[in-house]
């Protein structure tokens, strides 16, 4: 996928790239580990699956985007999205997966990312496209209906976003979500920091749901 970077440093959005990246990958997956990095991260034309036991954000703004890149035959595609923004954020027991299929000589291949088992992954001005969320969720002060390019609680439009600034959109102080899955397209941090990180390639499909 080949859409902007909303603030930080480019690198196929969200903490997995494929085979062809895989040293790459690792790096800046234990610098991750090590420190508060800006990240940007996407897979190519794919989704993939993110779950968390808990996700505690302040400064939360919702609104509705378009996702631009390529599928996974280069072809341009472009994909409705739910952009959720928070200006700070911390997330415990994350598990992240994709997938890669056909891969000659090995077939499927699945990247999957653990952290914050210990210790929570902490990030500043952090954007998610979703393309479905399932969680318990709480929020607090909330405000259904502002415009998104008005909203006074979140962190704003994400810089290369595609969205209607006049569109619909909610805000809220704070948000607790517990028991999360959700696919995505992409998530990009102004920091992220991932403690206890661990990266594993499996042979074959797994994947965090």
């Amino acid at each position: 996928m080949e859409s902007q970077a909303r603030g930080g440093t480019r690198w196929k959005r969200f903490a997995v790239v494929m085979v062809p990246s895989l040293a790459a990958t690792a790096a800046i997956g234990v610098a991750l580990g090590q420190g508060a990095l800006a990240a940007s991260f996407s897979v190519s034309g794919q989704e993939f699956k993110v779950t968390a036991d808990r996700l505690e954000g302040t400064g939360f703004v919702q609104y509705g985007g378009v996702d631009s890149g390529h599928d996974l035959n280069g072809d341009e595609a472009t994909r409705p999205v739910a952009i959720s923004a928070f200006k700070s954020a911390k997330i415990e027991g994350m598990c992240q997966s994709v997938v890669t299929p056909d891969i000659p000589l090995l077939g499927s291949v699945s990247l999957v990312l653990n952290a914050g088992d210990d210790k929570p992954v902490e990030a500043k001005n952090l954007y998610i496209d979703i393309a479905q969320l399932d969680a318990d969720a709480t929020f607090k002060n909330i405000n259904i209906g502002v415009a998104a390019g008005s909203s006074t609680k979140g962190p704003g439009i994400g810089k290369g976003d595609k969205a209607n600034p006049n569109g619909f959109a909610q805000e809220a102080d704070k948000a607790v979500l517990t028991d999360v899955k959700q696919t995505a397209w992409a998530t990009s941090a102004g920091t992220f920091k991932l403690s206890g990180l661990s990266m594993k390639l499996h042979k074959g499909v797994k994947e965090c749901f």
